[in-house]
């Protein structure tokens, strides 16, 4: 376990909690703040079960301080049926006990806290769980019952109602419609679902669903916690017709396709201005704010920018670097656009490399390498940032899970293993030589929920840490650089001179920022020694596959 190899006592050159807390307090915490997205399942198991819980979460709790974050995010811990691992929400007001209870939740917070920690927890208003009492209610009214309306109940086409309402597909594979059986037998109405058919989409029309949601809001509001992701935060409204799609084909190939009929549109921000107003209300009584940060998938930066309004969501996650191939000029057109578009709302940019949906970046960029180089690239432009568990490990992609072990839901709907998510959510490695790695205690107690594979022995956090040369130590050294840098979430960037595969800018704070996307070293932006780099890198020379960052002075571009 953990704790024989995390210090609990005060690190070295490291701001206090209470220190930093009181900073960020003071300029809005969340413009700077880095967040470690914790994925309950797969973080540290207190239980033995073989699945992570929120007890595990708060025996991590050292450790994550001593890496130097300032939150965390959790996802879905509320009672769930788990098919697609919590986001099928049963109810919004609990924890199922496979994590834990509600004091144990208490507990968590209260000590997050008292190291300086923010709290976050997803929210999922887009759908909830065929299993949420307000679904088993609808289906057991029938057709003409008032439940219904707070789902998008639909008749079918076809001369006998057996063909699905419209032709939009479902995001996890096959059509976004499942007929019901009526309570008297007979084949009934359909209902939409954008995801699975255990997660019914809510119908957002009906003022009903909005108050519920704002005492969702409050409930964990009033428990301590400092903010939401908010899950499809495009999502919510439909058309109010719900027409046919005019490019079906386009919505099938590719899970994160954006159906313009069934995304983004224009009465979704009327609730993201209900919750800041409630969010404001708590900011209020004790000066500290409560934070929206959503899953914001649109087309390009500039609507992005339309969810980060002074008056709507405080941050969006920016997706577009996220998924920008290895190549400096495109990473160029990314961080700029973002600084043109978001950072003109009074938001501060939210960048992000890997999440519980993505291939990790070790392997979308094909080298280890390349991945550090990114990390550095990400934890030095203005504003927030965002770290998914084991990123800080150099964790890969487990590729070859059996299908036999397979848990996503896209597996099963499109019966294929394009685009599925098992891989970035097995759970981490912390000790030994042989699994379960420390993440679940004792011997003879049940295997992780996903098997991991032996080479995670070479990336375990008890190795990682004893390494200075190893990814955690690169997190570890960034962000306690970036924690001293002033004015990281409104600073400004001026692009320098470079290479065509070089990336480099200096910031107004006065730190130098260069990565070369390509293969053949190329002189340094800047003389001297590097403050920190992602490999090797002599004085004066920037060696391919690297980043690094200097002091302003004697500038060569």
């Amino acid at each position: 376990m953990i704790d024989a190899f995390v210090d609990d006592g005060p690190v070295q050159n490291e701001p206090r909690p209470s220190e930093r807390s009181e900073h960020t307090a003071q300029q809005q915490w969340w413009r700077t703040a880095v967040i470690y997205e914790v994925y309950v399942r797969s973080f540290l198991d207190s239980t033995g079960d073989g699945i992570g819980d929120l007890a595990g979460v708060r025996a991590g709790l050292p450790y994550l301080k001593r890496l130097g974050v300032d939150g965390i995010w959790l996802n879905p811990f509320y009672p769930s049926p788990q098919y697609d691992h919590g986001y099928d929400v049963a109810d919004y007001c609990d924890v199922d006990p496979v994590y834990g209870d509600l004091a144990e939740f208490g507990h968590l917070v209260d000590d997050a806290h008292r190291l300086g920690f923010k709290v976050l927890i997803d929210i999922v208003p887009n759908h909830c769980s065929s299993k949420h009492p307000w679904f088993l209610q609808a289906l057991a009214e029938g057709p003409d019952g008032p439940a219904r309306s707070r789902f998008h109940f639909a008749e079918g086409r076809g001369a006998a109602g057996e063909l699905p309402p419209n032709n939009w597909h479902s995001m996890f594979g096959g059509p976004a419609w499942t007929r019901v059986t009526e309570p008297d037998g007979t084949p009934g109405q359909w209902y939409l679902h954008l995801f699975g058919p255990e997660q019914p989409d809510l119908n957002w029309r009906n003022t009903e669903v909005g108050g519920y949601f704002e005492q969702v809001l409050r409930f964990w509001l009033d428990r301590g916690v400092d903010g939401f992701r908010i899950d499809v935060a495009t999502g919510l409204f439909k058309h109010p017709e719900l027409p046919d799609s005019p490019d079906p084909a386009a919505d099938a190939r590719a899970r994160d396709t954006v159906n313009p009929l069934a995304w983004n549109q224009p009465e979704t921000h009327g609730v993201w201005r209900t919750w800041r107003a409630i969010c404001e209300e708590y900011t209020a009584r004790d000066g500290i704010d409560r934070l929206l940060v959503g899953e914001v998938s649109v087309r390009t930066p500039a609507e992005q920018a339309a969810y980060v309004r002074p008056d709507e969501l405080h941050q969006a996650f920016f997706f577009h670097m996220l998924t920008a191939p290895w190549d400096a000029a495109v990473f160029r057109r990314v961080i700029k656009d973002a600084l043109r578009d978001i950072a003109d709302t009074g938001s501060t940019i939210t960048w992000v490399l890997n999440n519980h949906d993505q291939v990790r970046t070790v392997t979308r960029y094909a080298a280890a390498a390349r991945a550090r180089a990114a990390a550095l690239l990400m934890l030095s432009l203005p504003g927030a940032a965002y770290i998914y568990q084991g990123e800080e490990l150099g964790l890969p992609e487990v590729v070859d899970l059996p299908d036999e072990v397979l848990t996503d839901p896209i597996f099963f709907r499109s019966g294929s293993r394009v685009g599925i998510r098992d891989g970035c959510r097995v759970p981490l490695p912390w000790s030994g030589h042989l699994s379960p790695f420390g993440f679940t205690p004792g011997e003879g107690v049940a295997k992780p929920w996903l098997p991991q594979p032996a080479w995670f022995a070479a990336h375990t956090t008890e190795r990682l840490m004893a390494d200075p040369g190893s990814f955690w130590h690169l997190y570890h050294d960034a962000l306690r650089l970036r924690a001293s840098l002033p004015s990281l979430g409104n600073g400004t960037l001026r692009w320098l001179e470079s290479p065509p595969q070089v990336l480099a800018f200096v910031r107004g704070d006065g730190l130098v920022c260069a990565v070369n996307f390509g293969d053949v070293p190329c002189p340094a932006p800047a003389p001297g020694t590097p403050l920190l780099a992602s490999g090797p890198c002599p004085p004066g020379t920037l060696p391919g596959g690297t980043a690094a960052w200097w002091a302003a002075d004697g500038l060569t571009g």
